[in-house]
């Protein structure tokens, strides 16, 4: 067994005391409230999907009879915000083409990564006019087309180390380290606390959608393994292109000259 799962096991025999044998749906219910330890219900939630898997196998190995988490809820899955055009706009305001900030944030814009695949881009990773990327979290081969404005920033920023992004010392940052950079970046744009990088990924799916983009054509960019994903990141934008589309259409259907809205908009007074 690795060492991760030795230490889940552990920590699960730390929250109840006990080996799963002595593990009741009295007593699993009562410590529900430890699954909301950690900072995300996201975590809580596959913190649960652990014991239940660990459950599982005790009953096909004939420890146990019963799931005492049967009747845990689900916890509702962390949903991260997507960034709008007008917080983006403030970023790049504070951040200027040219300091480190604004090469991190293009290459997340631009590229539709997480953070621990930005944090070890490295130049020699371009090639044609493109970026090659081997995602840390799934595997995946991208070759992603750089976008303009993403060869703007890079053409600004000096290579100083075989990563693009280093930190001020020009050593290549670690997972942690970059991400509590890009924090006080986004902090010092005056940004509020639902910008986090994550929602730059889904600032690039939306981006794409919004530009007519098919579920496969923007999954090449981003890598998500599942059609189903990719619609979750861009279920908004697919409801207001869709909703503009209808009311056109009914517009179209059922002219009315004496309705039609001023010039100024009903959002002006």
């Amino acid at each position: 067994m690795q060492r991760s799962a030795v230490t889940r096991c552990l920590l699960i025999k730390s929250y109840f005391g006990a080996g799963q044998e002595h593990w009741s749906q009295q007593s699993v219910p009562r410590r529900r409230s430890d699954f909301r330890l950690p900072r995300h219900q996201r975590v809580a939630g596959l913190r649960l999907k652990k014991i239940r898997t660990l459950i599982k196998f005790a009953i096909d190995a004939g420890c146990r009879s019963d799931d005492p988490t049967l009747r845990i809820k689900t916890f509702p899955e962390h949903e991260f915000h997507t960034w709008t055009e007008d917080e983006i706009t403030q970023y790049e305001e504070r951040w200027p083409v040219g300091s480190r900030e604004r090469t991190a944030f293009a290459l997340h814009l631009y590229t539709g990564q997480r953070r621990s695949d930005v944090v070890r881009m490295a130049w020699t990773d371009i090639a044609n006019n493109a970026i090659n990327v081997v995602q840390a979290k799934t595997g995946a081969r991208l070759t992603i087309p750089l976008h303009p404005h993403l060869s703007a920033a890079l053409r600004a920023w000096p290579r100083k180390h075989v990563v693009m992004l280093t930190t001020k010392f020009g050593k290549p940052f670690t997972n942690a380290g970059y991400g509590n950079m890009m924090a006080d970046a986004i902090a010092a744009a005056g940004l509020p606390d639902r910008c986090v990088l994550h929602g730059l990924r889904k600032a690039a799916a939306r981006r794409l959608a919004e530009a007519g983009c098919t579920e496969k054509e923007i999954s090449a960019v981003t890598g998500h393994t599942t059609l189903k994903e990719v619609a979750r990141y861009t279920r908004a934008a697919d409801q207001k292109r869709l909703a503009a589309g209808a009311v056109a259409k009914l517009t179209e259907q059922n002219p009315d000259k004496n309705s039609q809205p001023s010039k100024a908009g009903l959002d002006k007074t």
